[in-house]
C-alpha cells in the first residue's frame, strides 16, 4: 500500500469518502440499469443479441468514481476500457453532460456506441477505444502529441493522460512495444491504472503475477503502485494469525481465489484456511468474523478501496510514466462477482431489482437522480471544475498545389516525395512548420535524409550530436525540442498510433499538424488495425508505404506487398494514391497536405516505388492550362496518358511503377495493328468512389470518369498494378466492357526485375497477350 497522504480541500476524508461511495453505488447501477435496458427493455424486433458488460464495468466503477469525482482536472484526459463505456456513460451523466433519455440508447442506431468512441458519442469521450492494447497506448502517444504542440504552438497546456486498461489487455504486444519504446520513459504524464482482475473473456487466467508485471514496468523505467488489499484486509493482516492469512492470499492460485468469491459464509470457513500450515490460525482467526465481515474481507481488494486510490493518485511521481496495478474483482457487487463466465452475462429481473435495493436506486425509475446531499453536491462541484472551453480552432496555413517545376531525367517516386518536403520549406515555410513526420527507424532508406538534415530530430531535450564533426556523416542526428521529426523504434503499430493522435491535435487543443509517416510498405499490414481505428476517431493523417510491391525482388517474397493498394481503397476516411512519376508524387502528396487539420478533412495513404523510371514517359504538358487540368485528374484519380489515332481496341490502365509496361505494350499492339489507349491510374479509391457515386451510392464527383475513360473511347480494359489485380479490376463498370486485370496474386521470389515481372505475369509480354485475347485477334 502507497502512504495516506490524500486531504481533500472540499471536505473531511471520512466525509468525501461517504460521498464517493454514494456515487461509487449510483454509477455501478447507471452501468447495470443501461445495459439491462438495451437488452430487456428497449424493443428488440430482430431478436438479436445487443450485448454489453455488466461485469466489466463494475470492475472499474472504484477507479472510475475516485479519478472523475476527486482526482481529475479539465487539462486530464482518460482512455476508458471498451467494455466499461457503460460505465463512462452513467459517469457523464451523473456530472451532466448526458441527459438521462441517453441512457436507453446504448447500442442503438445513432445512439450511445458499443465502445467509447470520441466521433460518434454525444457525451465527452477522450479517446476512442474498441480493440484491444490501442486504447491502452492511444495516451501514450496523445501525451507526445501534447507535448510536441505545445512546444511550438502555445495552448494545449498540461495534465495527465490516463489509461484505464484490464489486466488481460496486457497480453497485446502492441502495449508492450509501446511501454519500452525508448521515447516513453520521459513521458511522466502517463498513468496507467490497470484493474487486475484476473479474468479474462472466457476464464480465470491461472497463472497472472501482478510481481512478474512490475518487474516489466518498472525495467522499462515506470513507477509501480501496487494496490492488492483494501482497509479490512489491511486490518486483519495485523491481528493474531493475520500474517498466515497474508501469506494463503499470497500464495493462492488465481482460480482458488475465484472460487471463494462464490463461496456460503460455512464453505469459506472451511476452504479459506487451506490444508497446510496456515490452517489452524487462520481457522481461529475466522472464528472471530460473523459472516458479513467474512464475506467482505474476502472481496477486499485495493482496486475497491476509495481511499487506497486516492491515496495512489496523490503518489504519482510525474517525473516518469506510471502503472496503477489495482486488484479487482470482476463484477464486484452483483451476483455474478467472480464468476469465470460472467463476462457478457445479464442480470436477472430479481437480481437486478436486489442491486437496485443494495444500490438505493429504483427499478422502476432508473434513472432518478441522486438524492439532495453531499454526493449531489460534489458531482456539481466536480462538473464545474472538469468542463473544459470551447476549443478555438485555427485553421491550417495553406498548402501550394504545385511547385512549378517538371523533373526531368530519371527517377523514383520515393526520390520526389523527399524533394517535395524540402520543396515545402522553401515554397510554403508556414505549412512546412506544421509537417512532422515519424517513422520506425526507416528515415535513410526512405529518403528522408534531406528534411531530416533541414529540421532536425524531435527530443524533450537538446542531445550532443557526436558525430557532428564526422566528415562521412551524410545524415545529421540533430536531437533538440524544435525537431520535426519523431524516431521512434521498430514498431509500426507505435508509429501509426503516435500518428493517429499528431492528427488529431486540431481537434483536441485547435492547433492543426500535417503528420506524416513512412515505413516499408510491405509492413502496413502490420500497422493497419491500428491505422485504421486512429482514422475512425478523427485523426488525419499521411501514411507513406514505400518501396512497395514486387520491385523490390531483390528482398524475396517476404518483403513484397501485394495487398495493400486494395487496403488503401477499401479504408474508409482515407484517400490513397499510388503515382506514376515523380510529378504526380508531388501533386499528390500537396493534395493529401492540404486534407489534414480540417474539419472536413481525413487521411491519406500514398504507395510509393524505388523503381527507376524515365520521367520523360510522364509527358507532363508545358502549357499552363493544359498542366493545370493534368494536375486536377492526377489528384482526382487518372489521366489519359496516351490517346491512339482513332478509335481504340483496347485500353490499358496502369498504375505506378507499372506504367512503363503498359506503354511498352502499347507500341507493341500498335506494331500489330491494335490501337490502345493508355490511362494513368493514380487513386483506385477515388475513381471507385466516382463509379458508385454515378449509380447514387456516394455523392463524390464523376467529372473524373469522363475525362480519364470517354464514353466515345470505350474499349475493352486490360488492368495492371504492382499489387493484386482485383484492385483495378472494377474499372471495367465504368462503361460495362469485359476486363482482364493483371497483378500480383502469389508471394514473389528474389530475382532481376523482369524475372520477376514474369513469374507474375505483369510484363509487358503478358500486357500484350492480355489485350490481343480481349480484341479476339489471330
Amino acid at each position: 500500500m502507497v502512504p495516506d497522504t490524500t486531504t481533500s480541500p472540499r471536505t473531511g476524508r471520512q466525509e468525501l469518502l461517504t460521498a464517493l461511495g454514494e456515487i461509487e453505488q449510483r454509477v455501478l447501477w447507471l452501468s447495470a440499469a443501461t445495459i439491462d435496458h438495451a437488452n430487456r427493455v428497449r424493443p428488440n424486433p430482430t431478436g438479436l443479441k445487443v450485448g454489453g458488460h455488466q461485469a466489466s464495468c463494475a470492475s472499474m466503477v472504484s477507479i472510475m468514481t475516485t479519478l472523475w469525482f476527486h482526482e481529475l482536472t479539465a487539462d486530464d484526459r482518460v482512455s476508458v476500457k471498451p467494455h466499461a463505456s457503460p460505465a463512462l456513460h452513467a459517469v457523464n451523466h451523473l456530472l451532466g453532460e448526458l441527459p438521462a433519455e441517453a441512457l436507453t440508447t446504448l447500442r442503438s442506431f445513432g445512439g450511445l456506441q458499443s465502445y467509447p468512441s470520441r466521433t460518434k458519442d454525444p457525451d465527452p469521450v477522450d479517446y476512442s477505444t474498441g480493440s484491444v492494447g490501442i486504447g491502452a497506448t492511444a495516451p501514450i502517444w496523445g501525451a507526445l502529441a501534447r507535448r510536441y504542440v505545445e512546444g511550438r504552438f502555445p495552448g494545449a497546456g498540461t495534465g495527465r493522460q490516463y489509461a484505464l486498461l484490464g489486466d488481460a489487455e496486457l497480453d497485446e504486444g502492441a502495449c508492450w512495444e509501446a511501454v519500452q519504446d525508448p521515447m516513453v520513459a520521459g513521458l511522466g504524464e502517463v498513468v496507467w491504472i490497470v484493474d487486475l482482475n484476473r479474468q479474462s473473456l472466457d476464464r480465470v487466467v491461472p497463472a497472472l503475477s501482478a510481481e512478474r508485471l512490475a518487474g516489466m514496468f518498472e525495467a522499462a523505467g515506470w513507477q509501480v503502485l501496487t494496490l492488492k488489499y483494501g482497509e479490512q484486509l489491511t486490518e486483519l493482516f495485523s491481528r493474531p494469525g493475520g500474517e498466515a492469512l497474508r501469506t494463503r492470499l499470497d500464495t493462492m492460485g488465481n482460480p482458488e481465489y475465484q472460487r471463494l468469491l462464490r463461496c456460503t459464509p460455512a464453505e469459506l470457513r472451511d476452504r479459506l484456511p487451506g490444508t497446510g500450515s496456515t490452517r489452524e490460525p487462520l481457522e481461529r482467526l475466522v472464528a472471530t468474523l460473523d459472516d458479513d465481515a467474512l464475506h467482505s474481507a474476502v472481496r477486499n481488494l485495493g482496486g475497491h478501496d476509495l481511499g487506497a486510490l486516492l491515496d495512489a493518485y496523490a503518489a504519482i511521481d510525474d517525473t516518469r510514466p506510471t502503472v496503477i496495478l489495482a486488484y479487482t474483482v470482476k463484477g464486484r457487487g452483483l451476483h455474478s462477482e467472480g464468476h469465470p463466465q460472467n463476462h457478457s452475462s445479464l442480470l436477472t429481473r430479481d437480481q437486478l431489482a436486489d442491486l437496485a435495493t443494495r444500490t438505493g436506486a429504483d427499478p422502476d425509475d432508473p434513472w432518478r437522480p441522486l438524492p439532495d446531499g453531499a454526493a449531489a453536491r460534489l458531482c456539481a462541484e466536480r462538473a464545474g471544475e472538469l468542463r473544459r472551453p470551447p476549443v478555438e480552432r485555427i485553421a491550417p496555413p495553406p498548402v501550394p498545389t504545385d511547385f512549378g517545376r517538371t523533373p526531368g531525367g530519371t527517377g523514383t517516386t520515393q526520390q520526389a516525395f523527399g524533394r517535395a518536403l524540402l520543396d515545402l520549406s522553401r515554397s510554403a515555410p508556414e505549412a512546412a512548420a506544421r509537417v512532422v513526420t515519424v517513422s520506425p527507424d526507416v528515415s535513410s532508406s526512405t529518403n528522408l535524409g534531406g528534411w531530416l538534415n533541414k529540421v532536425g530530430v524531435w527530443s524533450p531535450t537538446e542531445r550532443v550530436d557526436w558525430f557532428a564533426d564526422d566528415a562521412e556523416t551524410i545524415l545529421h542526428w540533430r536531437e533538440n525540442p524544435t525537431g520535426q521529426h519523431v524516431e521512434l523504434g521498430i514498431a509500426e503499430t507505435n508509429l501509426v498510433g503516435l500518428l493517429g493522435e499528431l492528427g488529431a491535435t486540431w481537434s483536441r487543443w485547435g492547433q492543426p499538424l500535417l503528420p506524416i509517416g513512412i515505413m516499408y510498405d510491405p509492413f502496413v499490414n502490420r500497422a493497419l488495425e491500428p491505422w485504421q481505428f486512429g482514422i475512425y476517431a478523427g485523426g488525419q493523417s499521411l501514411l507513406v508505404g514505400t518501396p512497395s510491391g514486387v520491385t523490390l525482388a531483390p528482398e524475396g517474397g517476404a518483403h513484397q506487398s501485394i495487398t495493400t493498394p486494395s487496403l488503401g481503397l477499401e479504408q474508409p476516411g482515407c484517400t490513397t494514391w499510388e503515382p506514376a512519376f515523380a510529378q504526380d508524387a508531388e501533386w499528390c502528396v500537396l493534395a493529401a497536405l492540404s486534407l489534414l487539420g480540417r474539419t472536413d478533412g481525413g487521411s491519406a495513404y500514398l504507395r510509393l516505388s524505388t523503381r527507376p523510371v524515365d520521367q520523360s514517359l510522364a509527358a507532363v504538358p508545358a502549357d499552363p492550362a493544359a498542366r493545370e487540368r493534368r494536375r486536377r485528374q492526377a489528384v482526382a484519380g487518372a489521366y489519359g496518358l496516351r490517346r491512339a489515332e482513332g478509335t481504340p481496341d483496347v485500353t490499358l490502365a496502369a498504375m505506378g511503377a507499372m506504367v512503363p509496361e503498359a506503354l511498352a505494350a502499347a507500341d507493341r499492339l500498335a506494331s500489330l495493328g491494335v490501337a490502345a489507349d493508355v490511362v494513368c491510374v493514380t487513386s483506385p479509391g477515388l475513381l471507385f468512389r466516382a463509379t458508385q457515386a454515378r449509380r447514387g451510392l456516394d455523392d463524390a464527383p464523376q467529372w473524373v470518369l469522363d475525362q480519364a475513360f470517354p464514353a466515345d473511347r470505350a474499349a475493352p480494359l486490360v488492368t495492371l498494378l504492382d499489387g493484386h489485380p482485383h484492385t483495378l479490376a472494377f474499372l471495367g463498370t465504368v462503361h460495362n466492357t469485359s476486363v482482364t486485370p493483371l497483378g500480383v496474386t502469389h508471394f514473389g521470389q528474389s530475382g532481376a526485375l523482369d524475372e520477376v515481372y514474369r513469374h507474375h505475369g505483369i510484363d509487358t509480354e503478358s500486357v500484350v497477350r492480355a489485350a490481343l485475347d480481349l480484341t479476339h485477334r489471330p
